[in-house]
């Protein structure tokens, strides 16, 4: 059950990244620093929760890289400095969406 609230966790989360990123450019993305700093904000969760995921459930799903995630966590968290926006443009066009889909399948109310 610890489980299943930390997948909804990262589904919500994931869900207001794409509320956010909706409609917008990497150029708006770009200029635009409150948007950023409550993307980042969400991905920082998603890395978080990544972690409090039990082991078992990890290896039961090792598809997802749950390392690298929480990996992204820990650079945004600690080395701020280093965030680099285009990686994270890649983040939420490419990567989240992979992971949404894969979290739905895993969600009994999403996928009933």
């Amino acid at each position: 059950m610890h489980d299943l609230a930390v997948l909804l966790d990262i589904y919500h989360a994931i869900t207001l990244i794409f509320q956010y990123s909706h409609n917008v450019s990497y150029q708006e993305l770009e200029a635009n620093q409150e948007k950023q700093d409550a993307i980042l904000r969400r991905i920082t969760i998603i890395g978080e929760a990544t972690k409090r995921l039990s082991p078992e459930f990890r290896q039961e799903h090792p598809s997802i890289p749950w390392k690298e995630i929480a990996g992204m966590r820990d650079i945004i968290s600690h080395k701020y400095d280093e965030v680099d926006l285009a990686e994270v443009w890649t983040v939420i066009q490419i990567n989240l969406p992979t992971l949404h889909n894969y979290i739905v399948t895993l969600l009994p109310e999403k996928n009933g």
